[in-house]
């Protein structure tokens, strides 16, 4: 077959490692003192977002709780820390970087976190994350360019740190469009399938079962959908097929 990617972008949370169980114990721990809790509603709305923003949008579905954002960014940050080394790789992530890099195929990591606590979650995973040669874009590195996703900046800007020529912002080039084509990408949130459609970006959902009973219709559609990265099929996006056991 053809190949029709070139390079692929990877969200971090909830797609690579495990760390949505880990918010969302921290937010009810919180949200449970006040007789809150975050649903799967409330959390879709919150995924991919930056750290302040998340905060600030889920406290404004909670106006009468007696907290303010700096001391709910306080606390969630200590509990957070308490629990990052607990995190762990989801299924099927190991043996697909590996196969990637295995096959020259370039990779990027995306992620709305800020460059700390990409240092926290990824403390036990070291030997992991060297796959990617230090291609990790956190929050940080496109801070006051963008709210987060569904804006498509990181995602272009991560396409550039593998030294891709996709341009920077929605409107692009026609050879922009077509090194766009070449990028897939791998989300478990909606607003990161938004992004990377946005960014002209070939996209694959891996969302939590629980997300998809409150997935609200959008028009930005995923590629493909899977229930886990252990049912990806390389061969199908042209690139290289798994070795036969």
């Amino acid at each position: 077959m053809e190949r029709r990617i070139d390079y692929v972008v990877f969200d971090m949370d909830g797609l690579l490692i495990d760390t949505e169980r880990v918010y969302t114990e921290v937010n009810n721990d919180i949200l449970g003192r006040y007789g809150k809790i975050m649903t799967w509603d409330i959390k879709a709305q919150l995924m991919g977002k930056p750290r302040i923003e998340s905060a600030t949008h889920l406290l404004s579905l909670f106006p009468g709780i007696d907290i303010t954002i700096d001391q709910y960014l306080t606390e969630s940050q200590e509990k957070q820390d308490a629990k990052w080394s607990t995190v762990q790789l989801l299924p099927g992530v190991q043996k697909l970087i590996q196969h990637l890099v295995k096959h020259n195929v370039p990779i990027v990591v995306a992620t709305a976190s800020s460059r700390r606590n990409f240092v926290r979650k990824s403390e036990n995973l070291k030997e992991f994350f060297d796959y990617f040669q230090g291609n990790v874009v956190c929050a940080d590195d496109v801070a006051g360019k963008t709210m987060g996703k569904p804006d498509p900046y990181i995602f272009l800007y991560a396409a550039g740190v593998l030294g891709k020529a996709v341009g920077a912002t929605e409107q692009c080039t026609e050879a922009e469009t077509v090194e766009r084509g070449k990028g897939l990408v791998f989300e478990d949130a909606v607003y990161g399938v938004q992004a990377g459609k946005r960014a002209g970006m070939l996209v694959v959902w891996v969302p939590d079962e629980r997300l998809l009973d409150v997935a609200s219709p959008s028009p930005y559609v995923p590629d493909e959908t899977l229930t886990s990265i252990e049912h990806f099929k390389p061969e199908k996006w042209g690139l290289p097929p798994y070795d036969t056991q």
